[in-house]
């Protein structure tokens, strides 16, 4: 299928929508399903739910891991991702010994809402930290929690939280301030980039889903986890924390290589962040895996700031009518950052998917 009319039928403006599609297609190319469920409901009383399918050999060593909604909101661009290779046929042209794992809607909660968080309030990409351990400190955030996040949103509140903002920029300098916006934080559960205080259900749900499949006793796995928000719009860098050095990173820099985003050397849109997913697989795998963050661009980080911020106000006033005028002005402005829904944008994402999706199976079919 080519891709103006896959990017009509992949993707879904709600998560009902999305899960209908995506096990619709992974019935029709053959997958074996599971499901994990979420005990909690979405807004409008929907169950919530993790959506897994494997397609392939059950007995491959070379799995391919694609997952959608890490960061529940960009979901929408995750699963349309994952519905396109599905409906693609691809299915049916897997190199020998190689299987291809979804994992559709892992922050099925946040993805339901509308929120990058889970229900707990947390940053999924933050939370595979060693919590038995002294968690990350972010001083820069403790300074500047209560601007980030106020108690209110009235004119006088935002204006005086702006100033303090553009304060402590002036003095600490533009890297220093979104290191601590969004490198994670361990303290202010109402705060934005929360990396929990311990495991969330959708952490647990990965490890479980791992060892549902066996992956740790697979010869190599590659793992593509699918975002959005940031870098320029519409293009989709393969973001990878691998060490410089190991055999991960040599294996990720032949298949990506030089589009590789690498944060810890300054060559990437994101910075270094604490608790990222790659923390999950090193254990489980070693050095017989690759991650990247397929992360996809929308708009600046302005923008970004002032969505999560009215997102977070919104949830921190406890329940809410979802369909008033106000929350909906306010998850509008959340979902169109993470989710631009334009044909334009779409094209691009699937575009790029399809590239990045190719090079890892070759990759993985050279790495043995």
């Amino acid at each position: 299928m080519d891709v103006l009319t896959s990017l009509r039928s992949s993707f879904a403006d709600e998560y009902d929508d999305a899960r209908r599609l995506f096990l619709d297609a992974a019935t029709a190319a053959g997958a074996s399903l599971t499901t994990w469920e979420n005990p909690n409901l979405g807004p409008r009383g929907e169950a919530l739910t993790t959506d897994v399918a494997w397609v392939g050999p059950q007995s491959a060593q070379r799995v391919m891991v694609v997952i959608s909604a890490t960061h529940g909101v960009e979901g929408f661009c995750g699963s349309g991702v994952q519905v396109d290779w599905l409906t693609s046929g691809s299915a049916a042209r897997l190199p020998a010994d190689t299987a291809v794992l979804l994992v559709h809607a892992l922050n099925c909660h946040g993805f339901a809402w509308w929120r990058r968080v889970t229900e707990e309030g947390c940053d999924l990409n933050r939370n595979f930290v060693d919590f038995s351990q002294p968690l990350p400190e972010n001083p820069g955030h403790d300074e500047l929690v209560d601007s980030f996040v106020p108690a209110s949103l009235d004119d006088a509140t935002l204006a005086a939280t702006e100033a303090t903002i553009a304060a402590w920029r002036g003095q600490h300098g533009e890297a220093a301030f979104q290191a601590a916006r969004k490198a994670g934080q361990y303290k202010h559960a109402h705060s934005m980039f929360f990396g929990g205080f311990a495991p969330t259900r959708a952490r647990q749900t990965l490890a479980e889903v791992a060892a549902a499949y066996g992956l740790a006793d697979r010869r190599t796995v590659s793992v593509i986890d699918v975002h959005t928000g940031l870098g320029p719009f519409g293009y989709g860098e393969p973001i990878c924390g691998h060490k410089r050095g190991s055999v991960a990173l040599d294996r990720v820099l032949s298949m990506y290589e030089d589009s590789t985003g690498l944060p810890a050397e300054g060559a990437s849109f994101s910075i270094p962040l604490n608790g990222t997913q790659g923390r999950f697989w090193q254990p489980l795998m070693g050095d017989r895996y690759t991650y990247v963050a397929l992360e996809y661009g929308t708009y600046n980080q302005e923008r970004s700031r002032r969505a999560l911020r009215a997102d977070h106000w919104l949830h921190n006033q406890g329940s809410f009518d979802w369909s008033s005028d106000n929350a909906q002005a306010i998850k509008q402005a959340i979902k169109w950052h993470y989710y631009p829904a334009t044909d334009a944008w779409k094209e691009m994402v699937l575009f790029r998917s399809r590239q990045v999706i190719r090079q890892t199976l070759e990759g993985l079919e050279r790495f043995g």
